[in-house]
């Protein structure tokens, strides 16, 4: 079977290590190769511009060999503490900016998820797994994202909630990230539905009638949730008292009906305040 080709950006954080443990947890069953990218910059924001010279300079180079000495360590670490011989892993030191190292290597590898923690810091100015994993999200809209909760104690996914609110009818090969989960572990699918007091319309009935036939010959079932004031609190309550829920799952909606019916940017409150991994999986449009 082709080896699935999972990407792991680092800092060398904890909470970056605690993402990428988890991968390795979640897909212990499956051959993968694990892409570890450490992405760097070096000297003023309009780097891109003097990549060429800055290649040249010492500052460069060190900062290039540290990083290749990192990356280099923590898989030696990751290799002697996984001995699963269905893994393998292979290391990217990129001198660009993250969003941009992840994006092309997201496509060049062939990379079917990525994993990122959703908190920490490092010693650079900016907080790495906190704003720029929602940067990731927001521009890499073209491949399935994994947001590991700062702190998270590993479990298996016996359910995954998906959430959502029927404005779209799923395509097969849109489901595809979220089922694929689903089989590895022979997790349950609890389709999440918020009610904020609307009856629902005729293409919502339609496309809440089509996820049973997409979801054929797997577990699942359907959830109404109330009383909540935001979409965001109404998905995290819901985890925090269903201690079987391992994950949650949404599709990327960053310009839809979220936004336009709450002014809520929903995907980013449930990526902060989320206790369990947080799949966010792309719209394909028609």
């Amino acid at each position: 079977m082709k080896a699935k080709n999972i990407l792991l950006p680092t800092d060398f954080s904890t909470n970056a290590r605690n993402a990428i443990d988890y991968a390795i947890y979640l897909f212990e069953k499956e051959n993968c190769v694990f892409h570890i990218l450490h992405a760097f910059e070096v000297g003023a924001s309009n780097l891109s511009s003097t990549m060429g010279k800055a290649k040249d300079t010492r500052l460069f180079k060190a900062i290039k060999d540290e990083s290749n000495r990192d990356i280099k360590s923590l898989i030696g670490e990751l290799e002697s503490k996984n001995k699963n011989s269905k893994h393998s892993f292979n290391g990217l030191s990129i001198a660009d900016s993250l969003v941009n190292a992840i994006g092309r290597t997201t496509i060049d590898k062939g990379i079917q998820y990525i994993f990122m923690g959703t908190k920490g810091s490092s010693a650079l100015k900016e907080v790495f797994m906190g704003s720029n994993t929602v940067r990731i999200i927001q521009k890499i809209d073209f491949c399935p994202i994994i947001a590991v909760p700062e702190n998270y104690d590993f479990d298996l996914p016996d359910e995954i909630a998906f959430a959502t609110n029927f404005e779209h009818i799923y395509s097969e090969v849109e489901l595809v990230p979220l089922i694929g989960l689903a089989k590895l572990w022979d997790s349950k699918i609890t389709i999440v539905h918020i009610d904020m007091g609307k009856e629902l319309q005729a293409h919502q009935k339609t496309a809440k009638d089509t996820l049973p036939e997409r979801f054929f010959g797997l577990k699942h079932g359907f959830e109404e949730v109330k009383g909540h004031s935001t979409i965001s609190g109404a998905i995290n309550g819901y985890t925090h008292e269903n201690e079987n829920i391992g994950m949650i799952a949404m599709v990327n909606y960053w310009h839809s009906f979220f936004e336009k019916l709450t002014k809520e940017n929903v995907i980013k409150r449930v990526a902060f305040n989320t206790e369990v991994p947080f799949l966010i999986f792309p719209l394909i449009e028609p």
